[in-house]
């Protein structure tokens, strides 16, 4: 068992990236948290060793669309004992930086397909987004 702390910087918010790293997290069978700061994403994330390393380079590999990660530092903590994965609420700190903003997207193809479809809910909703499209 290995337990690691990931700080995740760069265009990280806004992306949909704590709804990526919950669903990497469940498919490697990590248990943690993961939460926005002022800096980028904070995650801590605990698991068998193969599967974590699985997960980190997953992680660098196949962010969502609208993300770049620009870096990523690991530190290896305590173990916590953990139960289960959870996006956890926004933090706010004292940090003399703060996360790169992402820049405004098209509205992506699934989008659009909803915006035209009449059946759809959102039909001609004109602020239509996702979180791969903002």
């Amino acid at each position: 068992m290995k337990t690691m702390k990931l700080r995740v910087f760069g265009i990280v918010q806004g992306v949909g990236f704590r709804p990526f790293v919950y669903r990497l997290a469940r498919r490697y069978i990590i248990n943690g948290w993961v939460l926005n700061d002022l800096d980028g994403v904070f995650i801590h994330a605990e698991g068998e060793t193969k599967l974590l390393d699985e997960f980190v380079t997953e992680l660098h590999m196949d962010p969502p669309q609208a993300a770049k990660i620009t870096e990523v530092e690991l530190r290896e903590v305590p173990l916590q004992d953990c139960t289960r994965f959870e996006i956890r609420e926004s933090k706010a700190d004292e940090s003399d930086e703060g996360t790169l903003v992402s820049a405004d997207l098209a509205t992506c193809d699934d989008c659009l397909q909803e915006l035209f479809d009449p059946g759809d809910r959102r039909y001609r909703y004109p602020f239509i987004n996702c979180t791969n499209c903002g």
